[in-house]
């Protein structure tokens, strides 16, 4: 059993995934955008890879709570997978859908890879990945039971 994480945006997809204890979030990819139905066939493969049972998306509210055109795109994109995944011969089990709260964390990404003196360019391949780790890691700690 693993959560997935998703840092969706308009060119790409950054994926990360979460180890079987539910414990640390490892970033897998950046997805290049293609087409709706290629980004969510390659998400449906992940998640039979990895066993996926639940996945996590970022959700880009604005500073003051209510969700922006970005968050917007992000529920209209989400839905379309729920709905593939509802719906896919390719997957046998439910797969959970949540969303959590990913204000600033591009922001804290692109820091991070920022103070650890990576290129710019460098920084546009992972930074999406970095993201959704940062998203899911969030996700772990705050519903860690211990």
């Amino acid at each position: 059993m693993r959560i997935m994480g998703l840092d969706v945006g308009d060119r790409t997809i950054g994926v990360a995934i979460s180890d079987s204890l539910l414990i640390t979030a490892q970033g897998k990819e950046t997805i290049f955008r293609k087409s709706l139905k290629q980004d969510i066939d390659r998400l449906i493969e992940l998640i039979n890879e990895y066993e996926v049972v639940k996945v996590v998306s970022g959700m880009p509210y604005n500073m003051n709570g209510s969700i922006g055109p970005q968050g917007e795109k992000t529920k209209q994109f989400m839905d379309k997978f729920e709905k593939k995944l509802i719906y896919s011969d390719r997957i046998d089990r439910k797969i959970d859908i949540e969303y959590w709260d990913e204000r600033l964390t591009t922001l804290s990404a692109t820091r991070m890879l920022i103070d650890a003196d990576m290129r710019r360019e460098k920084r546009k391949e992972v930074v999406d990945k970095l993201a959704a780790t940062l998203i899911l890691q969030g996700y772990l700690d705050k519903n860690r039971t211990i």
